[in-house]
């Protein structure tokens, strides 16, 4: 179809400039042909070398040869500073030369939102053989945009944001809120980040506001582990006042909570094993002042409480390279490893006290059908007094997607997923039973259902099209859910529910936008079709890769 098209606009020149403005030629994958890549050992012939020199090479968000609307585009674009490309290396001149610690680069500056892509080559020192220069290629995205919202009762929200605030790396976001049946004023929101502060890896970020009902504040400054032997530290503070969903009411009700969280931990590389040891530790407090009706048993998450939590684990994490996995044809790092980890503690709640426990591992990586991931986490508060155990969950994941498949120019790649999540000694009120999650969930389901035992398996076919209008990328997906959900212990007695359909998404690399879905489904149960979300057009959110590296000490999630 494009190449009949293409044929019959070549004719005159009208019709052949908007076909130029419109369509794209197809453009290579940069990871042969979507097949994982291991660039660490593509860099083994120079480890040990000295770095000598370090070249910048920035480049616009569009071609510069391209259409009218991508040169518009380069010209009303600030380029990233080239010390803000700087500051995010792991690496300096002087330093020997290590494969993974290139990779980790590339994969932190491709995590930024004002950057599509990075390239890194590795010269020979042409007058000393034991030395290399590196010139390290970045191409910026476009980072300016609009959204948008409409809720219920009237309530509409605008906001205008710029995640590279004068090509500083900075993010800002401004967002106003009014009743579009009275146009009555409903608040602003500021949102503001930096992503590295002074080149220290520190992430600090400033929210405020209000929006109707809601009013925010929210400030933290936080730095995550990078390399194998590091450290993390974190430091928020947030008080909230906002609607909450009560999912045995199946209602949302006005809450006002504060919290103080503060968090650091250690790791230590062990060269023997290939993989870090490391001990986290962190305090949370948090005080309720507005709130639904609690008691001993009844709505424990919105009990004021104190906990103290201590994490001791093992973790690798290597990374490789592909493409249109979670994106659209950009270069993308997935980790590969490992992650173990024991979490203790003890809170001093409201109405008792309680020691908790919990134990995780997850693990995954590349074979020869594609990538396999699996987690399973155990986690349950302990009654000092009887060593009885209470408000426990268990919660299993695992995930695989399959290498690409070619079918003509397009290409396919086919994702299975399979959750299972189960609580006993639950208690009653907010958060003690779960339903399906847009995470944990039936895409087409809208039906209501609750309960403690919950097994989901999630199937999606994606091809993605070679061509691109206006440098989107255009992906076509089906979908078929199946889901169990009850208080049944037996979690095949409880209810089921299936949902199928199709849809598509498109998505640009180069911008900062969200990805663009519209999907059509239908959802049954036992007994025929059930409430469905049959048409839903959304801002989709692309999925982040797994990661293996560890983070604060967390209470094992039930939702």
């Amino acid at each position: 179809m494009y190449d009949s098209i293409e044929s019959k606009t070549s004719r005159r020149a009208v019709p052949r400039m908007l076909y130029n403005l419109l369509f794209v030629k197809p453009v290579l994958d940069t990871t042969e042909n979507g097949q994982f890549l291991d660039e660490t050992r593509a860099l083994m012939p120079f480890a040990g070398k000295t770095i000598s020199g370090i070249e910048i090479s920035r480049q616009e968000p569009f071609d510069e040869n391209g259409n009218w609307l991508e040169r518009t585009g380069n010209k009303l674009h600030m380029i990233t500073r080239e010390q803000v490309i700087r500051r995010d290396l792991l690496f300096k001149p002087g330093d020997e030369f290590d494969p993974q610690t290139i990779v980790r680069t590339k994969q932190l500056i491709r995590s930024r939102d004002y950057v599509s892509d990075i390239d890194i080559d590795v010269r020979p020192d042409s007058l000393d053989s034991t030395c290399v220069n590196l010139v390290i290629r970045t191409r910026d995205a476009w980072t300016i945009t609009a959204d948008g919202a409409l809720h219920s009762e009237g309530r509409t929200m605008v906001a205008l944001s710029d995640a590279n605030i004068l090509g500083t790396g900075n993010k800002l976001k401004f967002i106003t809120n009014f009743n579009r049946q009275d146009f009555s004023y409903g608040g602003n929101m500021v949102e503001y980040e930096i992503p590295n502060v002074l080149g220290s890896f520190y992430t600090a970020s400033f929210n405020a506001g209000r929006s109707f009902y809601s009013s925010t504040l929210d400030l933290g400054i936080r730095k995550e582990f990078i390399r194998p032997t590091d450290y993390e530290i974190g430091l928020t503070y947030n008080d909230i006042k906002d609607k909450r969903y009560m999912i045995e009411q199946d209602t949302s009700l006005l809450v006002k909570e504060r919290n103080l969280d503060a968090w650091g931990g250690y790791s230590h590389f062990l060269r023997r094993i290939n993989a870090s040891i490391y001990i986290t530790g962190r305090y949370n407090y948090n005080r309720v002042s507005r709130r639904p009706e609690v008691g001993p048993r009844y709505n424990p998450a919105l009990h004021d409480q104190d906990a103290l939590l201590v994490g001791l684990g093992l973790y690798r994490e290597n990374f490789y390279t592909a493409n249109m996995i979670y994106g659209f044809g950009s270069r993308e790092y997935l980790a590969a490893g490992f992650k173990a980890e024991a979490v203790a503690g003890y809170s001093w709640g409201e109405f008792s006290d309680d020691a908790y426990l919990g134990l995780s591992f997850e693990a995954g990586g590349f074979c020869s059908l594609g990538y396999v991931m699996g987690g399973a986490t155990l986690g349950s508060y302990i009654e000092p007094d009887n060593g009885m155990w209470q408000r426990s969950a268990v919660d299993i994941d695992l995930r695989w997607f399959s290498n690409l498949f070619l079918l003509r120019r397009s290409q396919i790649r086919q994702f299975l997923a399979f959750n299972y999540t189960q609580g006993w000694n639950r208690w009653e009120g907010s958060d003690e039973s779960i339903r399906f999650t847009r995470m944990n969930g039936l895409q087409a389901l809208n039906e209501y259902a609750i309960g403690t035992n919950r097994m989901i398996l999630n199937t999606e076919t994606v091809l993605f099209s070679p061509y691109q209008p206006l440098g989107f990328r255009i992906a076509f997906f089906g979908f078929a859910d199946f889901g169990l959900l009850g208080y049944s212990p037996n979690i095949f007695k409880n209810e089921f529910y299936t949902s199928f359909g199709l849809g598509v998404r498109l998505r640009n690399e180069r911008l900062v936008f969200n990805t663009i879905q519209i999907r059509l489904g239908i959802a049954f149960g036992k007994n025929g079709p059930v409430d469905s979300e049959y048409v839903r057009l959304s801002n989709y959110t692309r999925v982040e890769p797994y990661r293996y590296r560890p983070t604060r000490p967390e209470i094992v999630e039930f939702e």
